[in-house]
């Protein structure tokens, strides 16, 4: 390949995975609502697991999930059948991510969080699928083949249901009523936390003026 091959190829993937991206805005139904009042009741944590790339869309969902507003911590799976799942309480969420819902690791844990009396929300393309079949709540998303390549390699799918994941995060957030000044004192640390306690100096010079 040719500069110029390399850089249409590039941009031919950013076009097509932000395409597939908003498109999935139609696939925002009643399950969406289903799940976040399951995760506004919960007394306990909001446990996320995944494996292989939906691992890293499961851990990010579950720090972003904190920093909205609602405690979470990602589970490892695999962890899980090594002594992990004794973390799991009656009084959490589980999110189980997994494309196909037959995922080993994640349907076991998907199993004992339901022995132990914790409610699951699979996120997966197949609601008809083991673990689709065990959750309360099933949020259904799917990706077009087309945006992996191969249709194997998880590039744009990751990225579309991280954008979803997103959209849950922000509907956590708003539920909630998570205020700005609640989330300054989760993060004072970094880029971030240096902006934030500017912008309290500025409301606080503002508030001393009136």
């Amino acid at each position: 390949m040719n500069s110029k091959e390399i850089i249409t190829l590039a941009k031919e993937v950013i076009s097509q995975e932000t395409a597939a991206a908003a498109a999935i805005a139609d696939q925002v139904d009643e399950s969406m609502v289903r799940a976040a009042e399951l995760m506004l009741a919960c007394t306990g944590h909001v446990l996320v697991a995944g494996s292989g790339t939906s691992h890293l869309v499961g851990a990010r969902l579950a720090h972003l999930l904190s920093c909205c507003g609602t405690p979470s911590l990602f589970i490892d799976p695999g962890d899980a059948q090594h002594g992990l799942s004794g973390a799991v309480m009656g009084s959490d969420v589980l999110i189980a991510i997994s494309k196909g819902g037959t995922t080993t690791e994640v349907n076991h844990l998907a199993h004992f969080a339901k022995q132990r009396g914790a409610k699951v929300i699979a996120l997966t393309e197949k609601p008809d699928s083991p673990l689709g079949q065990i959750s309360d709540v099933v949020l259904k998303v799917v990706s077009p083949v087309e945006v992996d390549p191969y249709g194997m390699i998880a590039t744009g799918s990751s990225l579309i249901n991280s954008t979803f994941c997103d959209a849950l995060c922000v509907v956590m957030l708003k539920l909630r009523g998570y205020s700005k000044e609640e989330f300054a004192k989760t993060h004072p640390g970094g880029a971030v936390g240096i902006q934030l306690k500017k912008d309290n100096i500025l409301l606080n010079e503002i508030g001393g003026r009136k």
